[in-house]
């Protein structure tokens, strides 16, 4: 009797087409999920005849309680090489293998200036007019060569960002808890003298951090309110970096000339969410890492996973 694999929230269709599941085939029965299952008791109760899951980056968390309702589930397989979802513990309790997958930092680097250049010229306003039969040039776009673009993180991400600034003609400033001089010198860019200096004295922001205990809520209501008026804040990393509640606010207010955003605090965004409608906002459904390469990336890399761990040497464990 073949295995069945479920792959959850593959809203394009697209995981089938992104690699070759062929040599599975004899083994293993493959099952998309297209739509995405919030609640918990409905999602046990989907994958309880399931003994492996693929779960796409952190959309889909797994705790105790979840892992502890899915007793035919043997391996787990999470896109990316770092999850924070996932309860490592209660899958090791329950005997369930977690693997992960190669991922690029190329998309959610190319994601950043798309949203970026997106607002400067405010390519969404002018586009809707012009299809719309509206005014001709309607905006003033703000200009990137000669202004401060400060980065809020500089490390894989942060500091490919940081070269395309530089190339743009940007004076680019980066701050985190732990950058030294050296690393901002490496990259070639500017240290900033703290956090407060680099919102205050910036013309865009960029977040390009990792969620943890550190940098939870670190823009929060006092540190949007040292951007200037004209700046625009930029977060691809992680939603609750950002405190939402404040950075709605100073949207709605006009505090900040905008925002762009591709990650929420709950995904999907609900229907009716206040941050669908907010004005001064750019914003992508978590679109950072969804590009052809990362997905051929994700789904062969699954394949390959599953082929190990079905000949007992697992590969790219996971916790």
């Amino acid at each position: 009797m073949r295995l069945r694999c479920a792959v959850l929230d593959d809203f394009q269709n697209a995981a089938l087409d992104s690699a070759d599941w062929s040599p599975l085939e004899d083994r293993v029965e493959v099952v998309i999920f297209r739509e995405h299952i919030a609640d918990e008791d409905e999602l046990a109760a989907r994958l309880a005849d399931f003994e492996i899951v693929v779960t796409l980056r952190e959309r889909v968390p797994f705790p105790a309680t979840l892992l502890d309702r899915l007793p035919r589930l043997q391996l787990l397989i999470a896109s990316g090489m770092r999850n924070s979802v996932i309860d490592y513990a209660a899958a090791q309790r329950n005997g369930v293998t977690v693997c992960g997958t190669a991922s690029s930092s190329t998309p959610p680097v190319e994601l950043t200036w798309a949203l970026l250049l997106g607002l400067a010229r405010n390519l969404v306003t002018e586009n809707n007019a012009l299809r719309a039969g509206g005014p001709w040039q309607s905006t003033v776009g703000a200009d990137l060569h000669g202004r401060r673009l400060g980065l809020l993180g500089l490390g894989k991400i942060g500091s490919r960002v940081a070269q395309v600034g530089l190339a743009f003609g940007m004076r680019v400033s980066a701050w985190s808890q732990n950058l030294t001089k050296e690393r901002a010198d490496e990259v070639g860019v500017e240290l900033a003298a703290s956090k407060e200096e680099l919102l205050s004295g910036s013309d865009f922001v960029s977040v390009h951090l990792k969620l943890s205990d550190r940098t939870r809520g670190l823009v929060g209501a006092a540190e949007l309110a040292l951007l200037k008026p004209t700046a625009y804040l930029i977060n691809t990393s992680r939603a609750a970096i950002i405190d939402q509640d404040a950075l709605l606010a100073a949207l709605h207010e006009g505090r900040i000339a905008g925002a762009g955003l591709d990650v929420f605090d709950t995904e999907p965004l609900p229907a009716g969410h206040p941050l669908r409608s907010a004005p001064r906002l750019l914003a992508t459904p978590h679109l950072g890492y969804v590009s052809q390469s990362n997905y051929a990336a994700y789904y062969s890399h699954a394949v390959e996973d599953i082929q190990a761990f079905l000949a007992g040497e697992p590969v790219r464990r996971l916790g």
